[in-house]
């Protein structure tokens, strides 16, 4: 008789869903695309609104978290298993990190420890239009600081604005 190992079950759907994630934003066709100033207008909004040292839109692929716009720094993309992102995009609401340097998942994050020197983190995931997380629209600082309820409300409807943009996006590219 066959049993089930334990959490295997879950692990198999685990993988299931980064894999439907992982598809849902490859349809979006938006990896590795040029900046484009409607993302990085409403990021300068967030990072303005909030007073942060950076913010971005990111989009986090298999093994990497790619910056689709940014602010206040120069790379890219960074390794996934660095990113705050990761952890925004595994809940639907905003994430939240008032001093990365005393929480225990970040504390020895080259991010909080280098030069970089992120102290504050607040992120909301940003939906494909099927509904998976594949992003985030997130602004961090180099100070530790709180972020009240209405700042997470004012967030979220910023990444909202994002998916406004990408699912329209979708819909026109669907018409062509």
């Amino acid at each position: 008789m066959l049993t089930d190992v334990p959490g295997s079950r879950e692990d198999d759907q685990e993988h299931h869903d980064e894999e439907r994630r992982q598809l849902s934003l490859e349809r979006l066709g938006i990896l590795d695309t040029e900046p484009e100033e409607r993302f990085t207008r409403i990021a300068a909004i967030a990072q303005r609104l909030f007073g942060t040292a950076a913010a971005a839109l990111t989009f986090v692929d298999g093994d990497r978290q790619w910056f689709k716009a940014r602010l206040g720094f120069t790379f890219t993309e960074s390794p996934r298993s660095l990113a705050f992102c990761d952890y925004t995009i595994r809940q639907n609401s905003a994430f939240v990190v008032p001093d990365a340097s005393t929480d225990p998942r970040f504390a020895n994050n080259p991010i909080v420890t280098g030069a970089t020197h992120v102290r504050f983190y607040a992120g909301y995931p940003i939906e494909s239009p099927n509904g998976e997380r594949v992003g985030a629209l997130c602004v961090f600082d180099t100070a530790p600081r709180d972020f009240s309820a209405d700042d997470r409300v004012l967030l979220r409807n910023l990444a909202r604005m994002v998916q406004d943009e990408l699912w329209t996006e979708q819909v026109v590219r669907a018409l062509r």
